[in-house]
């Protein structure tokens, strides 16, 4: 009978211990969060991969552009404007004799820190003013409501060409700053509905009942289940805030000679269109494959952090 018990015993124990075994407790057994499985999940996405390259290649020349362009872009030869490619001169030249593929490869550093900069600053302030909104309720709710409302009314390519119009500046901040004034809202209102719904959690309430302070609630318990979906928003609209960059940029009210930026670039090629295509191709292109890139990788994230998809 001993002998019987120790055989059970021993092979329990193996069956615990085997790969398809009902082990408990070693570390591939723990409960994952909605973040390692997000990344699990982001990392066999094929179009995350490709969107995170195509990012990681534009930030890099965005920092280092000489690492591929060895040449100015505003030194310009006006008895080769409207020339074709040539050796060294890959992309040809542009109505004024410009090097196309030099201020290509500049004008991505102009697109993405506008782009990062704007992103940044519309999830922090959309964040902070949102979750307050949502947490507090009340006359702070309803207020911020209709503050959004208003600037929701507001037109961005028309308030652009109001606000901008003034600016003198050639720096991206006038942009940037731009960008953020009109785009808070939006993340505002994704904010204000996640820590709405994450308040009425059991978790919260618990926390409520021990005797929580506020400020504790929302920094340790609301907010980390609630910032997910700002991140989703936050990253599709990067891309949107590059190609509004560039769209104020050919309207002339954005970013102003001699700065580099692809919308420039696309404002002078464009009465050249016949006679020197490629300089409006290959900014246009650019512009097309970034917005694009980041775009996907919105898409991608948003797939891997929404539980309903999976």
């Amino acid at each position: 009978m001993g002998g019987g018990m120790d055989l059970a015993a021993s092979e329990a124990t193996a069956a615990e211990r085997a790969p398809g075994g009902p082990a408990r407790g070693g570390p591939q057994d723990r409960p994952r969060s909605l973040w390692s499985d997000a990344w699990r999940d982001l990392r066999r996405n094929p179009v995350f991969v490709v969107s995170a390259l195509v990012i990681c290649f534009l930030v890099l020349i965005s920092l280092w552009p000489s690492l591929i362009a060895s040449g100015n872009p505003l030194q310009c030869d006006l008895a080769k404007a409207q020339e074709g490619p040539q050796p060294g001169h890959p992309f040809g030249f542009d109505g004024q004799g410009c090097d196309v593929y030099t201020r290509t490869v500049y004008g991505a550093r102009a697109s993405v820190t506008v782009g990062v900069c704007a992103t940044l600053g519309v999830a922090l302030l959309g964040s902070v003013l949102g979750g307050l909104a949502g947490f507090t309720g009340g006359t702070w709710d309803g207020l911020l409501s209709r503050v959004a409302d208003i600037f929701f009314a507001i037109p961005v390519v028309l308030g652009g060409l109001v606000l901008l119009s003034v600016v003198t500046s050639n720096s991206v901040w006038p942009v940037v700053g731009f960008m953020v004034l009109l785009g808070w809202p939006q993340i505002s209102r994704i904010a204000r509905g996640s820590v709405i719904t994450a308040r009425q959690n059991d978790y919260v309430q618990a926390a409520r009942a021990l005797g929580a302070s506020p400020s504790r609630i929302l920094l340790r318990h609301i907010a980390p289940n609630a910032v997910a979906p700002v991140i989703v928003v936050a990253t599709i609209a990067l891309g949107t805030y590059i190609a509004l960059e560039a769209t104020l940029s050919y309207l002339g009210v954005g970013l102003k000679p001699p700065s580099v930026s692809w919308g420039i670039d696309i404002s002078a090629a464009s009465p050249y269109i016949r006679n020197a295509p490629h300089a409006l191709l290959w900014p246009s292109g650019a512009l097309a494959v970034t917005v694009l890139a980041f775009i996907m990788l919105g898409d991608a994230v948003r797939d891997a952090l929404d539980p309903k998809l999976r």
